[in-house]
């Protein structure tokens, strides 16, 4: 595996959002990437659908940067680099035209920051695509969620903290960021990451 220094200037061929499948985690903090790729599959105007070859939902869509696929695992998190590695293969999309939209403990709640290649600091879903694409060069959309150890819950294990419902002022300020950053996303589809970040991380 290896990492650059200063990321190549791409256009996005894949958008992956990160979450766990099923109404039991739907609102779980867990599953800030999924509400993502869907915010930018309604603002795209496309539908995901599932693909078993892919091990997930997927969606095409024609953007002013070429063409744009939108996958979304169904698999666990833990698996999610199964769904990645199918479609980047078969479509020969390489790890440097990949954003990955994944939830952040070390964000607070309502940040987003963006990232190119670097380690999976612990995060699972990360760590599989990291193994499946032979490569941590790859961008990441950061959606803060907040850790325990900020809040009142500071004993709480980190692994039920993700796996429970913001509270209504926290799922407020991730939907506000969310929205910040589908408004960037012609920026994010053109490789403009610079760009994106300007406003991004101004926020």
């Amino acid at each position: 595996m290896t990492s650059r220094n200063a990321p190549p200037v791409l256009p996005v061929r894949l958008v992956v959002g990160l979450g766990n499948p099923g109404a039991a985690y739907e609102r779980t903090r867990h599953n800030a990437g999924f509400w993502w790729l869907e915010d930018l599959a309604h603002e795209l105007g496309v539908t995901l659908a599932a693909e078993k070859r892919f091990f997930g939902e997927v969606a095409s869509a024609r953007t002013s940067a070429g063409e744009v696929r939108l996958l979304r695992p169904l698999t666990f998190m833990n698996l999610s680099g199964q769904a990645v590695g199918a479609v980047a293969r078969f479509h020969g999309i390489a790890p440097e035209q990949i954003l990955v939209a994944h939830d952040e403990l070390d964000l607070p709640a309502g940040s987003l920051r963006l990232k190119f290649g670097g380690g999976h600091a612990g995060h699972n879903g990360l760590r599989d695509i990291d193994r499946h694409l032979n490569s941590r060069d790859y961008w990441r959309l950061r959606i803060g969620i907040g850790h325990p150890r900020d809040s009142a819950q500071m004993a709480k294990p980190v692994a039920d903290w993700v796996l429970e419902r913001p509270r209504a002022d926290e799922q407020e300020a991730i939907e506000s960021a969310l929205q910040r950053a589908i408004t960037v996303h012609p920026s994010l589809l053109a490789g403009d990451f610079v760009g994106a970040m300007q406003t991004l991380h101004a926020a």
